[in-house]
C-alpha cells in the first residue's frame, strides 16, 4: 500500500514537473499585441540636442549600449564610442543578455524599425518583434513625450554601423522567471507627462530625473535578485550587484568583489548626508568615476547639467529619512 502511495506521488510529480516545463517553453516568449505609441522623431537641431544630452547624460544610454567592455570604461571616461551594441550582461542564473544596436542601420540596428516599435519598447517594454523586455533595465516608461521624442531623433541622426548583436541566452530558470515576475512583463499602464519638467533646480524636475530618466529609485532600493521586484523602502539602498569578472578585471579590480547601493535619503547617517552643501554636492558629481567598479553612472551623470543635479538634491532631501545601514559598498561573499 505505501508502496504504491509512493509511487503515485512521484507519478504526480513527474506529471506536474513536465507540464510546468512545458508551459515554461511554450510561454516564456510570449507575443505581446500592444498598440504603437502614436508619436514621431523630428529632424529638429535643438530637439536632437536635447536627444544628445539625455543619452550621454542623465538616461546613460551610452554606457551600455557599446559594444565590449573595454568601450564601456572609454564611454564612461566620456570618449564618443558608437552606440553600436552587444556587450554583455551576465545575468547570474537567468542567462546573458546583449545590448542592442542603437545606431539607424537598416539591417541591424534602430533603421530596421518603425518610430512606433522603438516607442513602444521605451514606453511599454515590449520589443519591436512582441516580445516584453526587462522593463527596469531600461525604465523610461514614464519619459515625457517630448524627452522620448527626443532621445529618438538623436538616436535616428548618429551615423549608421552595421553590427549584429548576438540573441539574448535565457536559461530555464531565465525562462521561468520571465514567464511569472512581473518586472518581466509589459508596462500597460504607464502615465507620462506630456513635457518634462523644464530644466530648473525643481523637486519636481529632480523627482522626475530620478524615476523616469536617470533610475535613482532603480537601482537605490534594495531588490530581489532573482526577479528584481523591491523588497524593502525606496531610495534607501542595499541592492547587491553580483560581480561580472572579465568587467572587474578590465577595470583593474578584483573579480570576486561585489558592490552594494547605498541609503541616499536625507537621514542623518546616509550616504546623502555627506554633502552638507550643494555645491559639495556638484562637486563630487563633476569629479565622476572614483570606484572604478561603481554600478553608477558616474560618467554620464558627471556631465549633467547644473540645473539637473540640483534639481536631484532638492528632491532627494525631500524624501522621508530612512535609517538604514547598508554595509560596505564593496565586498566579497563567503564560500
Amino acid at each position: 500500500m505505501i508502496k504504491k502511495l509512493l509511487l503515485g506521488l512521484l507519478s504526480l510529480i513527474i506529471v506536474l514537473g513536465l507540464g510546468f516545463y512545458i508551459y515554461v517553453q511554450v510561454n516564456w516568449d510570449k507575443q505581446y499585441d500592444i498598440a504603437l505609441p502614436e508619436l514621431k522623431s523630428s529632424t529638429d537641431s535643438t530637439l536632437i540636442a536635447r536627444g544628445q544630452y539625455l543619452v550621454h547624460g542623465p538616461a546613460h544610454c551610452s554606457n551600455c549600449h557599446v559594444g565590449s567592455l573595454e568601450e564601456m570604461i572609454a564611454s564612461d571616461a566620456g570618449k564618443p564610442i558608437p552606440l553600436r551594441g552587444g556587450v554583455p550582461f551576465p545575468m547570474g542564473p537567468l542567462g546573458l543578455l546583449y545590448t542592442p544596436n542603437l545606431t539607424p542601420d537598416p539591417t541591424t540596428g534602430i533603421g530596421r524599425y518603425s518610430d512606433g516599435q522603438i516607442f513602444r519598447m521605451m514606453r511599454h517594454a515590449v520589443r519591436p518583434n512582441g516580445i516584453a523586455s526587462i522593463s527596469l533595465l531600461m525604465p523610461f516608461w514614464n519619459m515625457a513625450d517630448d524627452d522620448m521624442v527626443a532621445v529618438v531623433s538623436y538616436l535616428r541622426s548618429m551615423e549608421p554601423i552595421e553590427n549584429n548583436v548576438p540573441a539574448a541566452e535565457w536559461s530555464f530558470i531565465g525562462k521561468a522567471v520571465r514567464v511569472f515576475v512581473p518586472s518581466f512583463h509589459p508596462i500597460l499602464n504607464p502615465t507620462p507627462p506630456t513635457t518634462a519638467p523644464p530644466m530648473a533646480a525643481t523637486i519636481e524636475r529632480g523627482e522626475y530625473l530620478a524615476r523616469s530618466v536617470a533610475n535613482c529609485v532603480g537601482c537605490h532600493t534594495q531588490r530581489d535578485p532573482m526577479t528584481f521586484e523591491a523588497t524593502d523602502t525606496e531610495y534607501a539602498g542595499g541592492m547587491e550587484f553580483e560581480p561580472d569578472p572579465a568587467l572587474n578585471i578590465a577595470a583593474g579590480e578584483d573579480p570576486d568583489t561585489w558592490t552594494r547601493t547605498p541609503n541616499i535619503t536625507p537621514h542623518p547617517l546616509s550616504a546623502l548626508s555627506k554633502f552638507k552643501t550643494l555645491d559639495e554636492w556638484k562637486a563630487r558629481f563633476r569629479l565622476g568615476r572614483q570606484i572604478k567598479i561603481s554600478p553608477m553612472h558616474w560618467g554620464p551623470f558627471s556631465r549633467m547639467s547644473d540645473e539637473d543635479l540640483e534639481a536631484l538634491y532638492l528632491y532627494l532631501h525631500s524624501l522621508d529619512p530612512v535609517e538604514k545601514d547598508v554595509g560596505p559598498l564593496m565586498f566579497k561573499k563567503s564560500e
